[in-house]
């Protein structure tokens, strides 16, 4: 905290000749009412969560600099759910618990060459998010004390470049070691993420290191700490004036870092495809997180992506298991390509995975972990988005860390100035 407090200080005596120049100030309003519902095998009662967000704040800018301040706060309207932190554990887990803190406080430098500069509490999203996100989804954002460079000095080059001293998590300020679980406000560590992409006419070639340091022996005995080293390469191609195909392909090398007591390696690929035409995308994918000696916490981890958006929206795989994931899937999407009256956009998307483990076990071979439906309706109406979503997991073979079948709604509407 220090650290942090010494940094911002600095930075705004070099902000203070910026001063002189004219201020333009920017409202930060971003609000959400939801409504989760789940029903888990082997919990007695279904959780009901009915949750209000809010993000206030705003945003100072004066020829290259800016100061920006976030406030962030989730009340639990209906809290018959477990949070984490409210020890309702009868009930299943609904990860929004009840917060109001300091979410973004940065100061940012655009006076140097294509440089960007960012110090302070920031959201970070990098690429898809696969290996460090915002975590959007959930009610509370995930954001990093942290120092960021973005530079585009040389013609479809850009290097994004962040140390992080501490990552800011969803359970907020009540977070802790709560009921047997480490769920902190706070993570400390030496964070290093490194992106260096370069844009080709058929599409992003990215190259990526990421250390992650969760230097706190609460988490996981220090066994979150990894080194990835890895690239992708994402575009999209006209076939014809009315049909494009999109194209991902990813690899990646992660081993033990610092003072992580395992000692591991294993591997990551992607390979997604599809084509789109009159507003409707098919597609599939096939997403491997590897698996080393069978231990837990040996597999392929990425505890500081935006989870949500990988291997089904029944969050059943956060943590990868032991074995390692295989994730084989096909997908669906519409988007309206012309807004209708009253109505400025409309998508629809439905998704089918089938789970398998990575690595072979004795007898039972490579284990079926169990298939999951994915359904979503979003619908924008000037600064409003509705949503409808449902995630069904059915469960297959014996897999303590995931056997069990799990139905998820969620309906909500957000508000953003």
């Amino acid at each position: 905290m220090r650290r942090f407090s010494a940094c911002l200080l600095l930075s705004a005596v070099f902000a203070t000749p910026a001063m002189a120049e004219p201020l333009k100030f920017k409202p930060l309003i971003d609000t959400r009412l939801r409504y989760e519902g789940v029903e888990q095998k082997g919990f007695a009662e279904d959780a009901d969560a009915i949750t209000l967000r809010a993000r206030l704040g705003g945003e100072l800018a004066a020829k290259n600099w800016s100061f920006l301040a976030e406030a962030e706060g989730t009340l639990a309207v209906d809290e018959d759910y477990n949070s984490g932190l409210n020890g309702k554990a009868s009930l299943p887990l609904v990860a929004d618990p009840e917060n109001i803190e300091l979410n973004r406080i940065q100061i940012q430098y655009k006076g140097l060459p294509k440089t960007v500069v960012t110090l302070g509490r920031q959201r970070i999203n990098l690429d898809d998010q696969r290996f460090v996100g915002s975590v959007g989804w959930r009610q509370n954002e995930q954001t990093f004390d942290a120092a960021r460079i973005e530079w585009s000095g040389v013609k479809d080059l850009k290097l994004d470049a962040t140390y992080s001293w501490s990552a800011r998590t969803i359970w907020g300020v009540d977070g802790g070691n709560a009921f047997g679980r480490a769920r902190q406000q706070a993570i400390g560590g030496d964070n290093v993420f490194v992106n260096l992409s370069y844009k080709t006419p058929i599409g992003m070639l990215t190259g990526f290191t990421y250390l992650v340091d969760q230097d706190e022996a609460v988490i996981s005995g220090f066994r979150n700490s990894s080194q990835t080293f890895g690239a992708r390469f994402a575009g999209s191609y006209p076939v014809s004036k009315a049909v494009k195909l999109n194209y991902l392909a990813s690899y990646a090398r992660q081993s033990d870092y610092h003072r992580n007591p395992n000692d591991y390696s294993a591997d990551y690929y992607l390979v997604e495809g599809g084509l789109t035409a009159a507003g409707v995308t098919l597609g599939g994918g096939y997403e491997v997180l590897g698996a080393d000696n069978g231990v837990a916490l040996t597999s392929f981890q990425t505890p500081l992506a935006t989870l949500h958006k990988f291997q089904g929206w029944a969050d059943k795989f956060l943590v990868t298991p032991p074995n390692g994931i295989r994730d084989l899937y096909g997908q669906i999407g519409y988007a309206k390509p012309k807004p209708i009256k009253g109505v400025d956009a409309i998508t629809l998307t439905a998704a089918y995975h089938r789970f398998t483990a990575d690595r072979p076990v004795a007898v039972v071979g490579r284990q079926h972990y169990g298939n999951e439906l994915n359904a979503q309706l979003t619908v924008k109406v000037k600064k409003y988005t509705f949503l409808a979503k449902y995630a069904d997991y059915e469960a297959k073979d014996t897999a303590p860390f995931a056997s069990t079948d799990t139905r998820k709604l969620w309906l909500s509407v957000e508000w953003a100035f």
